[in-house]
């Protein structure tokens, strides 16, 4: 399967190299057509993850609003991004898409022959064509002079014989015509070869040396790609926070450290091209990631101001339509809406009528007060608006510039506000005292309202009505002594 999955890009990578003839080449060649491919892709991929991070403020914002409800914070969240057109996981799937392209580049340089130039495989296997000649010309002993361990030629045994065969292209040409005789030299390294962690085995000789540095600067430059995408790129705020932000800020970091490690075991495990690779993939990468950061960074600067923007002409028609509101509240020219339940119909109701007898109240007392001569009560230094005690009830104005006075207009204030609410309290239970009043009269007044739906006499009609002479005066009594025990007697 991963074969079949393989050769397209084989059949790609052998194209490039019959371009331009060089195998370094056409590998940096084949991942620049894979990053090319990919480009719109991760381009989608990116602008969604700068978004992301544009959020953050907003996000810490929620989270320090609705902090110890996770539920409305998710759905807060998700609002957001909804709102903001923002896909949380479409920054995740196309990062992942580079794995499975690096496993068929894999497949074809393990297997060049039967992957990369489609040669059937039954000239490659034992009995063929292709391995009768191999073994005819001393394959054998080629391995055993090239110093090739058993693990290698176990798990890399086609491209060992693709090299010999570019060795005596012209005993097997004419075998197959889909052979391709390949060069896997590049800047003097053996690009089919293996790295050695102990290079100097053979001698310090550039050849060796080379291999032994390529995975140490695929890890490197990985590191790199990896470090410049987190520093223009901020981590996305994670929807819930405390916990959750530190565990995630710990993956993102074991992340950035786990692959350059990866990286750096696959270069000495594989052969040198895949080193060479990953080396072109991750330049090509940091590449990408300066110029997308610097055209979506205007772009998305655009937008911030934009949206900055709506928000502000949201908020100004929000107070023009509450500043309308009020004006009509206060000149009485308010509607009701029709979609407004009754529950809150009769809320309103209630609150209108008691703020109607508290101010009856206060203009009765304040009658009394100008009646009698007493002044009324000033407004406070802590009132702010209709909001009394706004400030503060023990505020005082000037406590910094006069401190020496401070504690006895602290005492004065106190008492004054003391006595404000003492008589408020009376307003109140003087209220309390005439709903109180007013439901105990309901009854009676819901009794008079049945018995004139029914067309039955009022108490009050019934009195008006002329007396009968006839009528006994206490029609209650029994007529029949029949029950009376002194009767029976």
């Amino acid at each position: 399967m991963f074969n079949a999955i393989a050769k397209p890009f084989g059949m790609l990578l052998l194209w490039l190299y019959n371009l331009v003839g060089n195998y370094g080449i056409a590998i940096f060649l084949f991942a620049l057509v894979v990053k090319l491919i990919l480009l719109p892709f991760q381009m989608k991929s990116k602008k969604s993850m700068m978004r992301m991070s544009a959020l953050n403020p907003q996000i810490q914002e929620l989270q320090k609003r609705h902090e110890g409800n996770p539920r409305k914070l998710q759905e807060e969240t998700s609002k957001l991004y909804k709102e903001e057109h923002v896909n949380p996981m479409s920054g995740c799937l196309w990062s992942l898409i580079p794995f499975p392209i690096l496993i068929a580049l894999y497949q074809a340089i393990r297997f060049p022959m039967t992957v990369m130039m489609r040669v059937p495989s039954e000239l490659v296997a034992e009995g063929g064509a292709i391995y009768n000649k191999l073994q005819e010309l001393g394959f054998d002993s080629y391995i055993a002079n090239a110093g090739i361990s058993t693990r290698t030629l176990a798990g890399y045994k086609e491209l060992v014989q693709s090299q010999f065969i570019s060795d005596h292209f012209a005993d097997f040409a004419g075998l197959s015509d889909k052979l391709v005789q390949i060069n896997y030299k590049f800047l003097g390294l053996n690009l089919g070869d293996m790295p050695k962690l102990k290079f100097w085995e053979n001698g310090l000789t550039w050849a060796a040396v080379g291999l032994f540095l390529i995975p140490i600067v695929s890890a490197f430059l990985s590191w790199l790609q990896m470090h410049i995408s987190t520093k223009t790129n901020p981590a996305p705020a994670p929807a819930a926070g405390g916990a959750a932000a530190q565990q995630q800020a710990t993956s993102m970091k074991t992340m950035n450290l786990m692959m350059p490690l990866v990286s750096l075991y696959i270069g000495f495990i594989m052969p040198a091209a895949l080193g060479v690779y990953w080396i072109y993939n991750s330049v090509l990468a940091g590449v990408q990631e300066v110029v997308l950061n610097k055209i979506y960074g205007k772009q998305l600067a655009r937008e911030a101001a934009a949206r900055e923007e709506r928000m502000r002409l949201r908020q100004a028609e929000y107070e023009r339509k509450r500043q309308e509101t009020e004006r009509l509240r206060e000149a009485g020219k308010t509607t009701e809406n029709a979609n407004t339940s009754k529950k809150k119909q009769q809320a309103r109701a209630r609150q209108e009528m008691d703020e109607l007898k508290a101010a009856a109240i206060r203009e009765e007392r304040a009658a009394k007060r100008a009646a009698a001569g007493i002044a009324e009560p000033e407004i406070p230094a802590s009132q702010v608006g209709n909001r009394r005690y706004a400030r503060g009830r023990a505020y005082v104005e000037d406590r910094f510039t006069h401190p020496e006075k401070a504690a006895e207009e602290t005492a004065a204030v106190e008492a004054a506000e003391a006595a404000a609410a003492a008589e408020e309290a009376e307003i109140a239970a003087a209220v309390a005292a005439s709903d109180a009043a007013e439901e105990a009269a309901a009854p009676a007044d819901r009794s008079r309202t049945a018995q004139a739906e029914s067309g039955a006499p009022a108490d009050d009609e019934a009195d008006d009505e002329p007396e009968d002479d006839d009528e006994e005066e206490y029609p209650d009594e029994p007529e029949d002594d029949e029950d009376d025990p002194e009767e029976k007697e």
